[in-house]
């Protein structure tokens, strides 16, 4: 029988990776993951307590584990946190195992769907949302 293959979404944030990944999954009969909510499950704490206490690289520590982890499955389709790619073991290991699929938003797409969002910790430490999506 056939391995099915994962599917890894990437793009920036809002560009609707775990919206599309959900719908995606439902309609393939796969197993769907959130890299970032994984990261909070296993740290029993929320992205921003973690960027608070441990900083983006602590936050970027945790992600590496938690693709790596994820990664090895089969077929599953994974929502990646948009700075997934800022780290090159992240890019190497879900082009090993998977079609890696770039969603793409407009800037101003972005900041309608973040408008109200308190959740993303980087959002949080800026005043100046457009600049930080650029």
């Amino acid at each position: 029988m056939k391995k099915k293959q994962n599917i890894f979404l990437i793009g920036p944030m809002g560009a609707g990776k775990t919206t599309v990944g959900r719908t995606l999954a439902r309609s393939l009969g796969s197993e769907f993951f959130d890299s970032d909510q994984a990261i909070e499950a296993r740290a029993g704490v929320d992205l921003s307590w973690i960027f608070d206490i441990e900083g983006e690289r602590g936050f970027r520590k945790r992600e590496i584990e938690v693709i790596e982890e994820l990664s090895q499955m089969q077929g599953i389709v994974l929502a990646t946190g948009g700075g997934v790619v800022e780290e090159p073991q992240n890019c190497n290991v879900l082009a090993a195992r998977g079609v890696v699929i770039y969603l793409q938003a407009t800037i101003e797409q972005q900041l309608a769907r973040m408008e109200k969002d308190k959740r993303r910790p980087l959002l949080l430490q800026t005043t100046d949302r457009e600049q930080l999506l650029l």
